[in-house]
């Protein structure tokens, strides 16, 4: 009975948040992966607007290096919901000089998608960018607060942002500032996944357990992928994982599993001693990393 009304606390919170959006801001956007808190986020945006459709497209910032069951699961997703969606490519800001692409062992695109997220954003004029990031996942998210206002330039300035008490959300922001919107941002994956559960919503067959190629590095489970850079001693297995977290293959490591259902992921959730980062590779680059993203305009 406590998680049930823990969860429906959770909900009316970030459906309340959708709203305020669609109240304070012009051009709002939400920010889709394909992952499991997008998928998340569709959901509660189809309740806080029901029985009207989604005021506001998607955006996928797409690295060109995704897993193919997420792509598959995207392109399918919005065309049964009738939404719009927006791709743009970080191939594109390699081609047109913008970035330069990473090589050697832990080369990763994870980094480049700043310069496509911030153009997109100037291209379309968006005002508020919803995301699926949560506090618990990481030191940097656990900073951030629901409405989080980014400068001309995308940065955020952690030592500077604005009170938000007893649920009030300003959303005022001078011309050319925008603002990153987190929903669940006090969901914790657990939250998340028990919600997919009582919800029954349906997500990519990646995060359930499947066999893989696969190879060791530093102790994490790397997906076999002519998009990841291998040593020629990283021999190649078959083992039977699943992924707790889905970026691109360059980015996102695997874990040993046999759940097959989103009750067993839950319950392996429940169980787990390694967070959910944990199998976040880029992550792994410095104690900072991520927050050094974020101030050069990462989601």
């Amino acid at each position: 009975m406590s998680t049930t009304l823990k969860t429906n606390a959770l909900e009316s919170e970030a459906i309340y948040i959708f709203r305020e959006v669609i109240s304070q801001f012009d051009k709002p956007v939400l920010l889709f992966s394909g992952g499991k808190d997008s998928i998340t986020l569709v959901r509660l945006a189809q309740k806080a607007f029901f029985p009207a459709k989604i005021p506001f497209p998607l955006l996928h910032v797409d690295t060109g290096h995704n897993f193919p069951e997420t792509i598959e699961f995207r392109d399918r997703l919005v065309k049964e919901l009738g939404l719009e969606l927006i791709v743009r490519n970080v191939q594109d800001a390699i081609d047109e000089g913008k970035v330069v692409e990473e090589s050697g062992k832990y080369s990763s695109r994870n980094s480049l998608q700043t310069t496509t997220l911030l153009d997109a954003i100037e291209e379309f004029k968006f005002d508020a960018c919803i995301g699926g990031a949560r506090r618990d996942e990481e030191k940097a998210r656990a900073k951030e607060r629901i409405f989080s206002v980014r400068d001309d330039f995308g940065q955020w300035d952690e030592k500077n942002q604005r009170p938000e008490l007893f649920d009030l959300l300003n959303g005022k922001i001078e011309n050319g500032q925008n603002v990153r919107v987190f929903p669940i941002s006090n969901w914790t994956e657990l939250d998340v996944w028990s919600y997919i559960e009582q919800e029954q919503i349906e997500i990519p067959s990646i995060y359930f357990s499947h066999k893989r190629k696969v190879f060791m590095r530093d102790g994490l489970i790397w997906s076999h992928s002519p998009f990841v850079y291998q040593e020629e001693d990283e021999e190649i297995e078959e083992r039977i994982v699943r992924f707790r977290t889905v970026g691109d293959m360059s980015c996102t490591a695997a874990v040993d599993s046999y759940a097959a259902t989103i009750t067993e992921v839950v319950g392996e959730i429940r169980t787990s001693t390694i967070s959910e980062r944990g199998a976040r590779i880029d992550d792994k680059r410095s104690e900072a990393a991520m927050e050094k993203r974020k101030q050069q305009g990462y989601f």
